[in-house]
């Protein structure tokens, strides 16, 4: 059984004993399960299907095998009660590995399908606005790592999935202005995207710094730590901090470089930017249709109100 926050271990159990983690097998088995008959579904019901290529499929499957890696055993266990280098590794394969391989991975008639309600629609054009993205990253990551939540994975399983839940959707809020694959134009120029990783890689990791500088250990969950990886709770942390600010900048930076040299490539090709496909188009005059069906519900504004008249008529 997994230790409790700030407990010590007893029984014999430690680190590395063995979790089977059934309900994060079963959703992983159920995503894949859903997003395979979803597409066949959806492909079936189209006079001229889109297929799922060969490279989504491989960049799905990883994101499935990344999942896997970082909701179960060993990694979800060290996270949740032995080292916060353990949580760092995790978290990072659910920001920056998990969405940005789904978001690639799926299928794109499955990807139009999710995203088609106006209520899903509206959310994701307004999250990918790069200031509010930086924000919703920045608030969330660092609110997760404040002590309180830390616990609470430490001590509750239903914590620790609600909280991995929210750092998956964290993640594809940071992918969202720079993946063109959700329906609509992507507002953002090469060099705009550039400049937005630029932030996301420095702004939400600077509690990295904390952990580097820190002089005695931030969280009484990971006083264990040094059964892991042999390492005192305060080199965990102080290690931890170096791996989350250098993998945040060479992940982003890496896919910022990659964006400007697609542009450039694609400027010599078409002379051009990015093409606009009709899903792009279609998108948009679904939200043109919202918004004047909205307009026509809208009541008429009441006329304007009248004293009585004075008794001679006059005003």
């Amino acid at each position: 059984m997994p230790p409790i926050a700030g407990r010590p271990v007893t029984g014999g159990a430690g680190p590395y004993a063995w979790d089977a983690h059934p309900a994060a097998w079963v959703v992983v088995a159920a995503g894949v399960v859903a997003v395979v008959v979803g597409h066949r579904r959806l492909e079936a019901r189209r006079p001229v299907p889109v297929p799922w290529t060969r490279p989504e499929r491989v960049q799905f499957a990883g994101a499935c095998v990344a999942a896997a890696v970082a909701l179960t055993w060993p990694l979800a266990d060290l996270a949740a009660h032995w080292s916060l280098l353990a949580l760092v590794i995790q978290r990072l394969l659910l920001v920056l590995a998990v969405p940005s391989l789904l978001l690639y991975g799926l299928p794109f008639e499955v990807v139009r399908w999710l995203t088609r309600p106006a209520p899903v629609d509206t959310v994701l054009d307004w999250v990918r606005r790069p200031a509010v993205a930086v924000v919703w990253v920045t608030v969330t990551m660092v609110g997760l790592l404040t002590i309180p939540p830390v616990e609470a994975m430490a001590s509750s399983s239903a914590a620790r999935g609600a909280i991995d839940l929210l750092v998956v959707v964290t993640g594809s809020v940071l992918w969202l202005p720079v993946v063109g694959r959700v329906p609509g134009p992507l507002h953002l120029q090469p060099w705009g995207r550039f400049g937005y990783l630029v932030v996301q890689a420095v702004v939400p990791a600077f509690l990295s710094f904390l952990y580097i500088f820190a002089r005695r250990p931030l969280y009484p969950t990971f006083r264990g730590a040094h059964r892991v990886f042999g390492l005192a709770p305060l080199n965990d942390q102080q290690l931890s901090g170096f791996v989350s600010k250098l993998s945040m900048l060479a992940v982003l930076l890496s896919v910022g470089a990659v964006v400007l040299t697609r542009a450039h490539r694609l400027d010599e090709e078409a002379g051009g930017g990015e093409p606009l496909v009709w899903a792009d188009v279609e998108r948009e005059l679904e939200r043109a249709d919202r918004r004047q069906r909205k307009g026509r519900r809208a009541p008429d504004a009441p006329p304007p109100e009248v004293g009585p008249a004075a008794p001679d008529g006059s005003d």
